[in-house]
């Protein structure tokens, strides 16, 4: 069992989170938060890696990070199908770790895996406060689900400032060469849109949105249901 963390953060492949959240996690783990990161899946169907070289990206990415923990609940790569075993995983995962604050990837994304763990997850959370429910595990009541972009960004309802802590999302990406350096044909590598420039894209998104406020970077966030605050 491990201890109780946080915040849990849920993506369908490695670098998923990373690339939403990168910045909030290295933000919140340097504040004192436990953070851990599972990946529903091992990227088993990515053109280009295998899964023993994402498994040790990913690790490398944990560590720049400073993850209290990283689990792989190693579910089909383009088959998250919302079936009933696959949400009991997750909400194993949630029962596990007994988090606070559970993110997803937002439900609406240009990847098809995305859009499926983002209902699993939404689903998973849900199931985890029913005590009825998998009676083994105690239940878990997650304070609030929070959905972190991927690719495109709309719908912001919660901006964090990551100016600071820029340069360790930076190094996590990079941790993920297989995904996003320039394709070596030499190695069987191919073109894809996460070799073509992507992390500059990503980089230029964050800027864009934390110009609004007058910071370097920011992360958008999206929420279903309100957050309460105490502004007194």
């Amino acid at each position: 069992m491990s201890e109780t963390v946080d915040i849990l953060a849920f993506g369908a492949h490695p670098d998923d989170v990373e690339i939403g959240m990168g910045g909030t996690i290295a933000k919140h783990v340097q504040a004192g938060y436990r953070v851990a990161i599972c990946d529903l899946t091992e990227a088993e169907m990515s053109s280009n890696g295998t899964v023993d070289r994402r498994r040790m990206e990913a690790a490398d990415a944990s560590a720049v990070l400073g993850l209290s923990a990283r689990t792989c609940l190693k579910l089909p790569d383009r088959g998250l199908s919302g079936s009933p075993d696959q949400i009991a995983a997750i909400v194993t995962e949630i029962r596990r770790f007994r988090p606070r604050i559970v993110f997803a990837p937002y439900w609406d994304d240009r990847h098809p895996d995305h859009n499926a763990c983002s209902a699993l997850v939404e689903e998973a959370v849900f199931n985890a406060k029913l005590r009825r429910y998998m009676p083994e595990l105690p239940p878990v009541q997650v304070e609030q689900l929070v959905f972190y972009y991927i690719n495109d960004i709309k719908d912001v309802s919660l901006m964090v400032d990551i100016s600071d802590y820029y340069e360790a999302k930076r190094l996590a990406l990079q941790a993920y060469q297989s995904q996003f350096e320039a394709p070596d044909r030499s190695n069987g590598h191919v073109a894809t849109p996460l070799n073509q420039g992507y992390l500059t894209n990503v980089e230029a998104r964050d800027r864009l949105l934390g110009s609004g406020r007058l910071w370097s970077y920011a992360e958008g966030f999206a929420l279903k249901r309100p957050q309460a605050i105490q502004l007194f």
